[in-house]
């Protein structure tokens, strides 16, 4: 028998995906088989293939939801009129987003070198997207004066490197609230773009 009594698609298979996501985040893809995952959820191995072909399947599955949400909401975010202030909405959206997420934004950023070229060049070119939205505000700073910069895409990949580590050193209840982390990286993205 491939699925546990009272087992349902709409319930097992996001059981599925959460568990490889905290076990990809935990050991490491390569490290996971597909019976770990099996245990974690309470169903035979077998009946993992129900909800998705393999492995790098589901990796690819995740990573690619992962980075629809990242630029979903962001689309749906309140960014401001002036470049200063949509830099500002950026930096705020991307530590509250990354924050909520820390397994999945660990595991998109990691395990990239685990993916297939064709599964690659997809989550690439989510990635340059939204890149891209950064590296706009910044260009358009610059234009208008707010910023003084050299080189936009580099400043955009160093900011949102910066906004992506606070997931490996926040902790809730630690001596920085989320607010004041998101003051404090305010002003540093803003040094970062050489802000006028």
């Amino acid at each position: 028998m491939a699925r546990k009594t009272g087992s349902h698609a709409d319930i097992t298979g996001p059981r599925v995906r959460a568990a490889a996501l905290q076990l990809f985040a935990r050991h490491g893809y390569a490290a996971v088989s597909m019976r770990q995952i099996a245990a974690e959820v309470g169903v035979q191995a077998g009946a993992l293939y129900l909800y998705t072909p393999d492995k790098q399947a589901l990796l690819f599955d995740l990573m690619r939801a992962h980075m629809r949400e990242v630029l979903d909401r962001w689309r749906d975010e309140p960014k401001g009129l002036s470049p200063g202030e949509r830099l500002d909405a950026f930096t705020r959206y991307h530590i509250r987003f990354s924050l909520d997420r820390p397994e999945a934004v660990f595991v998109s950023n990691m395990e990239l070198r685990n993916l297939t070229p064709e599964h690659f060049a997809q989550i690439e070119a989510m990635r340059r997207s939204y890149e891209d939205e950064l590296e706009a505000i910044l260009v358009a700073g610059r234009a208008d004066g707010t910023f003084r910069l050299e080189d936009s895409k580099l400043a955009a990949l160093a900011i949102i490197a910066m906004l992506t580590g606070v997931t490996g050193w926040f902790r809730s209840g630690g001596r920085l609230s989320r607010d004041r982390v998101e003051q404090v990286y305010r002003g540093m993205v803003r040094g970062a773009a050489g802000s006028a």
